[in-house]
């Protein structure tokens, strides 16, 4: 088929690769614009972008898509059809109606439980067992389209949002050829989303980031989980701002929240608002380098009655 690709993170630069692999026509990749990175502060292009360059396709980095010359120049291509993985920008109708068989989305989750902006993390936030990739028809709500091919993924106890991102990029990029393969024999059915059991994964915000001692230590230990790396749990531990990368449940505790230890295998145990610790095995310094928190106490050994903050 001839496709138009729209996506911008790594996350989608695989699914991009899995259709070009396909021998699908990829007739233009829409990626957000380059941004600048590093400590040159250079700009460079999205991984979608910089994947799109090595196959010598086209590419396109409008900064929005409403202007009206942008549903034209879409139109123009021709295209069967368009995918949208994790472009980045909302898109009009005039958009959703430009190729022949409109647009298709492929959404980390399974609807309509988590519509919206960071499905991944707030599976794991919430304490999910099970989520999954699923390919659907674009309309104009939030995430709100017909279901055409759907894929389950369990969500391991010790899950990140990096390990589970990278599980459902590949459950992902392997279901999109198969549906436009379905969609060009046209054989894909459509299954209306249920009305039941709508949740919104609204966009992690900084303030959200900064670990509350005062919970529960299992909603502690999802939250630091479900934001690593990026954007990652913090607090504070003498002033210092660490980052908590890895974590998981610990014993009890009849220290107040916030009290932390260092434990025979040199891990960082905080007590939470549950009276249960949270066993940090990794943490970031600000402005350092990630290392396993063995490595970090190693010769300056945690004091005693440490609070973090």
């Amino acid at each position: 088929m001839r496709v138009v690709f729209m996506g911008t993170p790594g996350f989608a630069a695989q699914a991009l690769s899995e259709l070009v692999g396909a021998g699908h026509d990829i007739a233009a990749v829409y990626t957000q614009p380059p941004r600048p990175r590093g400590r040159g502060h250079k700009l460079q292009p999205s991984e979608v972008g910089a994947l799109a360059e090595e196959y010598g396709l086209e590419v396109r980095t409008p900064k929005t898509m409403k202007a009206p010359a942008e549903a034209e120049a879409l139109r123009a291509l021709e295209a069967d059809v368009a995918v949208v993985f994790a472009y980045g920008q909302i898109l009009p109708q005039a958009v959703l109606d430009a190729p022949k068989l409109g647009c298709l989305n492929l959404h980390a989750s399974l609807l309509p439980r988590w519509r919206g902006a960071a499905p991944i993390q707030r599976a794991i936030m919430a304490g999910d067992e099970v989520t999954g990739v699923q390919v659907m028809r674009m309309e104009a709500g939030l995430d709100t389209g017909p279901i055409l091919l759907s894929e389950t993924v369990p969500i391991a106890a010790d899950e990140t949002f990096a390990t589970l991102h990278d599980k459902l990029a590949g459950v992902g990029a392997g279901l999109l050829p198969r549906a436009l393969a379905a969609l060009s024999r046209g054989g894909l059915e459509e299954t209306p989303q249920s009305e039941d059991g709508v949740t919104y994964a609204r966009k992690i915000t900084p303030d959200e980031t900064k670990v509350d001692w005062s919970r529960p230590a299992a909603e502690v230990d999802r939250h630091i989980r479900g934001l690593s790396p990026f954007p990652g749990a913090h607090t504070a531990m003498e002033g210092v701002r660490l980052k908590l990368l890895m974590s998981a449940m610990g014993g009890e505790s009849r220290d107040a929240p916030g009290t932390a230890r260092q434990t025979e295998e040199s891990h960082l145990a905080v007590t939470c608002g549950d009276g249960r610790e949270v066993l940090v095995s990794r943490l970031q310094r600000s402005g350092k380098q990630a290392q396993s928190a063995p490595d970090y106490f190693r010769g300056a050994p945690l004091p005693l009655g440490t609070v973090l903050q």
